[in-house]
């Protein structure tokens, strides 16, 4: 017959451990409601309380809204404040400043047009990226990328003149339309050097490329058309540093100085009335960013 034992003491407690009461301020977990009429917004707003990953997106978007909201009036005037921000008027248009870094890969990919948008739309205020981030913009203005798949063999796609990133395909063409349209704006570019004596600095010459592509679909068209500063300390690390490299030999004395750009980067932090930073990726470009809001 089965034993009626009574359960153990010890092993009872251990399971059947009671909780400490829950504080006034913890949330329940609860998704979305797809009986109700939703929106978008709606949405988003739910993912704070979903769970796992969906918290942080939820939490991302709450944050990226208050920068958004936010007004110098919201804030009360300082005693040692400037002259230039006492008018109520000027307070209510003074908005946090939007830094913006992300990796060459969300260029290589579609996420290429949001970022173009929030660009063209100057939801943003500066931005740092990578080389890769820089060159794919114009490379997709002279030529397509593919989608592929990530287990495609590079040396294979190599020797077809292929190039993957990810699972996506760049033929080498491209890469060869660039350098065409890159060498004459770069002996423009030493040309106004000689003449002037004054150097260029990744951001500069970021712009500069910004306005010789003249293309609606360029991250950087937008950014050069809305005065937004576009800023690559890695300018040379990707193609962009190759056809720099093969320059130099054609025609020799292109001065790209750095040291100017991470002045006007920390300057522009500092000299915001709010900063905020959306990181989209890691390296280079994080790390200038949040250098800069500690200014």
């Amino acid at each position: 017959m089965p034993s009626t034992d009574p359960v153990p003491t010890g092993a009872s407690a251990a399971v059947l451990m009671p909780s400490e009461p829950m504080p006034d301020f913890a949330e329940t977990v609860v998704g979305p409601n797809f009986e109700d009429e939703i929106s978008l917004q709606n949405l988003l707003a739910s993912y704070r309380r979903i769970g796992f990953q969906a918290n942080s997106l939820g939490r991302a978007i709450e944050i990226v809204n208050k920068m958004r909201k936010w007004r110098l009036s919201d804030e009360p005037v300082a005693a040692d404040e400037s002259e230039d921000y006492l008018s109520p008027e000027v307070r209510t248009q003074t908005k946090c400043n939007v830094f913006l870094g992300y990796t060459s890969n969300l260029i290589s990919s579609g996420l290429r047009e949001v970022i173009l948008y929030l660009v063209k739309h100057k939801h943003v205020n500066a931005i740092v990226t990578t080389a890769g981030g820089i060159e794919e913009d114009f490379i997709k203005c002279l030529g397509k990328t593919y989608l592929a798949d990530f287990n495609m063999d590079g040396a294979d796609l190599r020797k077809r003149g292929m190039n993957r990133i990810g699972n996506l395909i760049v033929p080498n063409d491209n890469y060869c339309k660039f350098e065409d349209w890159l060498t004459p704006i770069l002996d423009t570019m030493l040309a106004e050097q000689k003449e002037t004596g004054q150097v260029w600095t990744p951001s500069s010459f970021i712009r500069r490329l910004g306005k010789e592509i003249d293309n609606e679909e360029s991250v950087y068209y937008w950014a050069y058309k809305n005065n937004i500063p576009v800023f690559c300390p890695a300018l040379t690390d990707g193609s962009l540093g190759d056809m720099i490299y093969f320059h130099s030999f054609r025609n020799p004395g292109l001065i790209v100085d750095i040291v100017q750009d991470i002045r006007n980067l920390n300057e522009l932090s500092r000299k915001s009335k709010k900063a905020g930073m959306i990181i989209l990726g890691g390296g280079v470009c994080k790390h200038q960013i949040a250098n800069a809001m500690l200014i």
